[in-house]
């Protein structure tokens, strides 16, 4: 595993839904002293059940985001990944088995946790079958998708397939561990 200061002071995390990339994205923050940037929270509008802004506004927010100079910024967006690479200087690819990441989404939605990592402000989850069809079968093959878009850039890449190699990135980096 690459050590977390080949990454430099932006770093992408990519991976499917319910994967860990806010809670990632939190312990680097505070590991590093660099902003975390929740794509989540600039896609959508606060205080609603996931409702997307308009996309050109999500659009403008991301690339504001991207074009600061020290960002941890996570989530995948497809059609803005190349602009984001383009500025990063690294990139953490988290994907987990669809199962685990099906009983993380039902999980955190039943619990309902205000201050988890990647909340949208002002918003109660509520579990929707579109977003458990989109865990257990759109994205099952991200980690292939991922693969073949970071070929074009050649960044440093960290890449964890397993909760066990998540678990095992924490001790290694030396992480704060949120529960």
């Amino acid at each position: 595993m690459l050590p977390l200061h080949s990454l430099g002071e932006r770093i992408a995390i990519l991976g499917p839904s319910n994967a860990g990339k806010s809670t990632l994205a939190v312990a680097l923050s505070e590991k590093l002293g660099i902003p975390p940037v929740h794509l989540d929270q600039l896609h959508h509008l606060p205080g609603t059940d996931w409702q997307p802004r308009p996309e050109a506004e999500f659009a403008a927010l991301h690339d504001a985001a991207i074009h600061k100079e020290r960002w941890v910024i996570e989530g995948s967006y497809s059609r803005l990944i190349p602009q984001r690479l383009a500025r990063a200087t690294g990139v953490i690819v988290i994907t987990s088995n669809h199962w685990r990441r099906s009983f993380r989404y039902l999980k955190r939605t039943l619990a309902n946790q205000p201050d988890r990592a990647g909340h949208l402000q002002g918003t109660k989850d509520s579990i929707s079958w579109s977003m458990l069809k989109w865990i257990l079968f759109e994205t099952r093959n991200s980690d292939v998708i991922y693969a073949e878009v970071l070929q074009e850039f050649g960044l440093p890449t960290v890449q964890c397939h397993t909760a066990a190699a998540l678990n095992n990135l924490y001790r290694t980096w030396d992480l704060p561990v949120r529960r």
